[in-house]
């Protein structure tokens, strides 16, 4: 049986693979690595993926560097239960300290969700897209369209890409101002007369090792077009949780990025009260945010195939079109 410790480094590298939108070599795999606190060089991770392509773990696509087989993924999403608990609240933690972005400037990088679909279903993508965001159900009507002359997403053959803004830029805004802000729950919301009424199901970041809003997207439990349409309905909504000190703070900072055009925060909630039925510890209020991906949601609801990695990189605002 291999070491414990190489195991733990194979599935940490398998997981810097699968983040990447593209084929990523062994040296940004190793200054990836690095970031999170492994010390270990570029030539010790071409050994340790050596080991993972001869175990079909790996492909390797020429110099531009490697992706995930199928078996890899299973792999790296059945290994290592246990080091992935809290993963999740790790990544959005990460990439909230990575947006940069400042509303007043509007210079930075936002977090944003991307997702792949057929060619021919564009014009259909950018409609609901575009349909979802102007009424208020995503963080912004801006995203990134990324074909295949694109050097900075790998596509699959025949496929689309599209950025959408990730409800943790607000986490990041929030951070960037000295305002400690928790993840709490993802979860399905009920809108009735296009108000938010109460979250119908909860997930806690801090109780899985999945993306709960991943989790929710994948039962297809929203009827994102019903709220659309209707005023009724339900969609992916995250809370957050901030200490009652920083009440104030925290509505400034709101107020300057929807002045900016990023949207999608609901009221918050009374200091040491639920917010929309979801518990809120004692010396803290709750935020409800619009899930980042409703308008995929949407895309899905009227049958079209695209997939989506929540929470997957982080781009520059200024190359984002409002749609």
């Amino acid at each position: 049986m291999m070491d414990p410790q190489i195991e733990r480094k194979l599935i940490e590298i398998m997981r810097v693979i699968h983040e990447s939108d593209k084929p990523i070599g062994a040296r940004a795999i190793a200054d990836e690595l690095n970031n999170r606190g492994y010390d270990i060089g570029e030539r010790a991770v071409r050994y340790h993926l050596r080991i993972l392509d001869e175990r079909g773990f790996t492909r390797k696509h020429g110099y531009a560097g490697r992706t995930l087989t199928e078996l890899g993924e299973s792999e790296m999403n059945d290994a290592l239960i246990g080091d992935r608990f809290g993963f999740v609240i790790s990544r959005i933690e990460e990439m909230a300290f990575r947006t940069t972005y400042n509303p007043e400037t509007e210079d930075g990088v936002v977090a944003v969700n991307i997702s792949y679909f057929d060619k021919d279903d564009l014009e259909t993508v950018i409609d609901v897209i575009s349909y979802t965001a102007h009424s208020g159900y995503m963080i912004s009507p801006r995203v990134r369209i990324f074909e295949e002359d694109e050097e900075l997403l790998f596509l699959p053959p025949e496929k689309v890409g599209i950025a959408t803004v990730c409800s943790v830029t607000f986490d990041g805004l929030l951070l960037k101002a000295g305002i400690p802000v928790e993840p709490a729950y993802g979860g399905i919301l009920q809108v009735e007369n296009r108000k938010p009424e109460r979250f119908l199901d909860l997930i806690s970041y801090s109780g899985t090792s999945i993306d709960p809003i991943k989790i929710f997207m994948n039962r297809k439990t929203t009827s994102v077009l019903g709220v659309l349409d209707k005023g009724e309905g339900k969609i992916l909504a995250n809370m957050r949780q901030i200490n009652s000190s920083a009440y104030d703070k925290a509505m400034e900072v709101i107020k300057l990025a929807e002045k900016a055009g990023l949207g999608g925060c609901f009221p918050p909630g009374e200091i040491d009260e639920f917010l929309f039925g979801a518990p809120v510890e004692t010396g803290k209020f709750g935020i409800a945010i619009v899930g980042g991906i409703n308008g995929i949601c949407a895309l899905e609801e009227t049958g079209i195939e695209i997939e989506t990695n929540p929470v997957s990189t982080v781009l520059e605002y200024k190359t984002m079109s409002e749609i």
